[in-house]
């Protein structure tokens, strides 16, 4: 399908943000453990998860979906790196004041209201991510404003919670965490539904990161931060996307999103004009079809049977069609119904009508299908669910209720984000008994020194420090913006304030928003050099053991060996900076031994010979040096050719 141009405005797009965002403390958020990730030594354990009822006698739905799935979670807990705590077996030691102090001076960069006292709250999450079941966050601020491009978008709230455990993967009903995680500071940031174009999004988003950056007090790298977005249209419905990690995926993922929300409603006026209500759908029981496919020749299908499954189908009555339109590229509406037969029911997906005859399914056990259901040709659609029987029913009924759904309009979910900027249905949306106050921990009394201490760390403005970068060191502005908004804005600061003027800062920030970057395209992770590299590589250009033209080989060798410190790998490359004098016997032995092309090609004969001393003495010593030598030399060997000529009485070239 042709990518639409979708008028935001005219369907009533509106785009909320949280911004999560790994603070860098010394500890954790409730326990003294350090707040960093870790592959020593581990012991394990495993539990299950159960929900609980609010203080209201309420179950929250989200955690009843999780709970229904029937996991078991698997846990690795690092000797050095998680404690009692994140295994839920003691209760959990005071908030960590600095993750608060920090929290408190971005609120105060935003004009937002400091709460006096911090308490902490329980939010129910059992996915298995927090051992405790439950998510403990407390809100430092309320209110304020971030301006972009001379508007103002509102903050409604600045949060400190601890982030989950890592996952590691998943095997059947198992899955696997790290506890390393567990426990590390997270700012939120939630911002107002103020947003309405997927552009607007992101650079609202941008700018918040940047805001994070600016406090030097966050951790950085993938995993450190990400987007949720909370997105609807008019006529839609509130959709919570989550764990957009890539801040350019965001204009996709909410581009993607108002499309599919405008596809459903789509959908759901074609099944109201066709006369299709919920109770038509919610009224269909699902047929044990399992005897039409003993003998297919569907791998799937056959599988299930033989392992002692079922086959259950169901009539979708007026859907014929629907199922196989496309909401988003490579995602239809069978595609959303076979992401709640997997995850309310745990089967591999599910077979639509619209689809088949395919996947070694026939055309004659389609029509034994349509037969068995009593179902109309060219009006009503099927679905296919083969699985365990508990499975399977626990599927096809979920798979009916989505169906229903789809009459009405477009449901209320929490969302995954995809790499692509589609997204997945997670589970459902969280309601209000997911929270409630967390009894073991004493609320922190925000001092006049917490205040003082967060005065001291509030990031400045962005026009201050744009005009500092630019007045005091030099930098050119696009540059100075492109240091701002870099990831690594707080180790190019140091490194500037460092080692300017001995090494250039506008060098010093063309290596990271120019060179660093430019790895990627030599098929090189820019990710996996470390903040020690980058030092020690201005470090040797500053002691004048490298020379500039060997940071990219660097760059590229560290990101392929990255326990390997930038002085071995300079060492090793042959790298090192030799001397004047030392150049200058290279290039007068490089120079004689190519007299032929000198007498030949005269000063045309700069290009190659210079080529031939580069490979020599690339990232050795500036290139501009080894032209200048390069010059010298020919000008020497054609003035003995020149003198050898006329002293022979002939005349030169």
């Amino acid at each position: 399908m042709g990518q639409p141009s979708i008028d935001y405005g005219a369907i009533g797009l509106t785009v909320g943000l949280e911004i999560h965002q790994q603070l860098a403390t010394k500890t954790k958020l409730f326990c003294g453990c350090p707040a960093e990730l870790s592959d020593e030594e581990h012991d394990e354990f495993r539990r299950r998860l159960r929900p609980t009822r609010s203080e209201l006698g309420e179950v929250d739905i989200a955690a009843l979906f999780e709970w229904r799935k029937g996991r078991v979670y698997e846990y690795e807990a690092p000797h050095h790196h998680s404690c009692l705590v994140e295994a839920d077996e003691e209760p959990p030691h005071p908030i960590n004041r600095e993750a608060v102090v920090i929290a408190m001076a971005v609120a105060k960069a935003l004009g937002s209201w400091i709460v006096d006292e911090v308490h902490v709250m329980r939010k129910i999450v059992i996915d298995g991510s927090n051992t405790s079941g439950f998510q403990r966050t407390a809100i430092v601020a309320l209110g304020g404003s971030i301006r972009v491009e001379g508007r103002d978008y509102s903050i409604e709230t600045i949060v400190v919670e601890e982030d989950a455990a890592r996952k590691l993967g998943e095997r059947g009903r198992t899955t696997r965490y790290r506890l390393d995680r567990l426990g590390i500071p997270l700012i939120e940031i939630a911002t107002g539904p103020d947003m309405h174009t997927p552009e607007e999004a992101y650079k609202v988003a941008l700018a918040i990161g940047r805001l994070l950056r600016l406090t030097g007090k966050v951790k950085r790298g993938l995993g450190t931060i990400r987007q949720d977005l909370n997105v609807s249209i008019r006529g839609g419905a509130k959709t919570e996307i989550k764990g957009v990690q890539r801040l350019d995926l965001i204009p996709r993922v909410v581009e993607y999103e108002a499309l599919r929300q405008l596809r459903l409603l789509e959908i759901r006026d074609e099944l109201r004009r066709r006369g299709v209500k919920a109770e038509d759908v919610r009224a269909v029981e699902p047929v044990d079809v399992t005897e039409i496919f003993r003998g297919t020749a569907s791998k799937v299908v056959r599988r299930a049977i033989e392992a002692g499954g079922v086959v259950l189908a169901l009539r979708l009555p007026g859907f014929h069609g629907l199922l196989g339109r496309e909401l988003v590229p490579g995602r239809r509406l069978g595609t959303e119904l076979a992401d709640y037969a997997r995850f309310w029911g745990g089967v591999g997906g599910l077979f639509h009508s619209d689809e088949l005859p395919k996947y070694g399914i026939t055309r004659e056990e389609v029509e034994e299908v349509y037969n068995a259901l009593g179902a109309r040709r060219g009006w009503d659609a099927f679905v296919l669910v083969a699985g365990d029987p508990d499975s399977a029913r626990r599927a096809i009924e979920a798979v009916r209720e989505r169906a229903a759904q789809a009459t009405i309009g477009v449901p209320e979910e929490t969302r995954a984000a995809n790499e692509d900027g589609t997204t997945r249905f997670l589970r459902p949306r969280p309601g209000s008994a997911r929270m409630y106050p967390e009894t073991d921990i004493p609320p922190l009394l925000v001092t006049e020194d917490m205040h003082d201490e967060a005065e001291k760390i509030k990031p400045e403005p962005v026009e201050v420090k744009l005009k500092r970068l630019v007045e005091e060191y030099g930098l050119p502005r696009d540059m100075a913006e492109r240091v701002i908004s870099d990831i690594r804005l707080d180790l190019i600061e140091r490194l500037i304030r460092r080692f300017h003027p001995r090494v250039p800062a506008k060098l010093i920030a063309s290596i990271f928003t120019v060179t660093l970057k430019g790895i990627k395209s030599k098929g090189a992770d820019p990710e996996a050099v470390r903040d020690e590299h980058l030092e020690e590589i201005v470090e040797m250009l500053a002691e004048g053991r490298i020379a500039k033209e060997a940071v990219e080989p660097l760059l590229v060798e560290l990101s392929k060996h990255p326990g390997e410190t930038a002085r071995q790998a300079a060492e090793r490359l042959g790298l090192t900076s030799v001397s004047r004098e030392e150049a200058e016997r290279i290039v007068e032995e490089i120079v004689r031994s190519n007299v032929a092309i000198i007498k030949e090609r005269r000063e045309r004969a700069h290009g190659p010979i210079m080529g031939r001393a580069m490979a020599k003495l690339r990232g050795r010593i500036d290139g501009r040096i080894v032209s200048e030598l390069v010059a010298k030399k020919i000008k020497e060997v054609l003035e003995e050719i020149d003198k050898l000529a006329r002293e022979e009485g002939g005349a030169s070239p």
